[in-house]
């Protein structure tokens, strides 16, 4: 199983608009931050998860010009508003793009861009959008999905598992449930929402994930979703083993 970051940043990215570097070091490549978003492949089988604003740049980046499915956590913007770029891909696989949501978030999908799955104005439809259920196959990818709290609504955690190997992501969290530690726990790699070291009332901060590194133990630890206080180096240097900063690009391959 391969997977890359496309998107490391929290819903203003890094650097925000005004050249706002924050604590952010600007000579450090990897302070550069665009809107959250992963892609997961294994076996041929390449599954998206979010259509940030930033994801026609990403999947340049990543020289990606196919998925074959897409998985969306939550309804934000950060998370959803590049979703017209998947005409594209559309183009690419011939077909409209197998997309799946939880029953709220395909509903406020579905309201938000009605012509990317029905149609409009002569066009066809570029996704087939289905309820995400709380385990999916796709290809030889194994899925398992469950309800995560982030303020008023909730987002979809995920952990694929293939050949042996097991990758959780749980982005844009407000707490810990104990659905959620038994989808993480023990996970080879868990790639987690870390906004600022400062609380904040949707995301964790900085010393709540450690907490929850500590109980859940994971092998890696990959920190995303960062504001411009979250200086790669200085996380870095101050992070314990086991936990590191994530970056736009970054990868691995088990």
């Amino acid at each position: 199983m391969k997977v890359r970051i496309l998107g490391s940043g929290t819903s203003s990215g890094v650097p925000r608009i005004g050249n706002d570097w924050g604590d952010c070091d600007p000579a450090e490549p990897r302070n550069r931050r665009t809107r959250s978003s992963l892609l997961v492949e294994h076996d041929g089988t390449r599954v998206l998860v979010d259509t940030s604003p930033d994801m026609r740049e990403q999947l340049l980046a990543a020289r990606v010009g196919r998925v074959d499915a897409v998985i969306w956590t939550h309804q934000h913007a950060d998370h959803v508003f590049g979703i017209d770029d998947l005409r594209q891909v559309y183009h690419a696989l011939g077909h409209p793009v197998p997309g799946y949501a939880r029953e709220d978030c395909a509903a406020a999908l579905r309201q938000q861009f009605a012509y990317v799955f029905k149609g409009a104005g002569g066009y066809p439809p570029t996704v087939a959008l289905s309820v995400l259920p709380d385990r999916l196959a796709l290809g030889e990818l194994a899925i398992r999905v469950v309800d995560q709290p982030h303020g008023s609504i909730t987002s979809a955690g995920l952990r694929f598992d293939a050949a042996g190997v097991s990758i959780g992501y749980a982005t844009d969290i407000s707490a810990m449930t104990d659905a959620m530690r038994d989808l993480y726990r023990g996970v080879d790699v868990w790639i987690v929402d870390a906004l600022r070291r400062r609380p904040h009332a949707t995301h964790p901060d900085l010393a709540t994930v450690l907490g929850w590194v500590d109980d859940l133990r994971p092998t890696r630890t990959v920190l995303v979703h960062m504001d411009q206080s979250m200086d790669y180096a200085g996380l870095r240097a101050e992070l314990p083993d086991g936990v590191e900063p994530g970056y736009d690009g970054w990868e691995i391959a088990r």
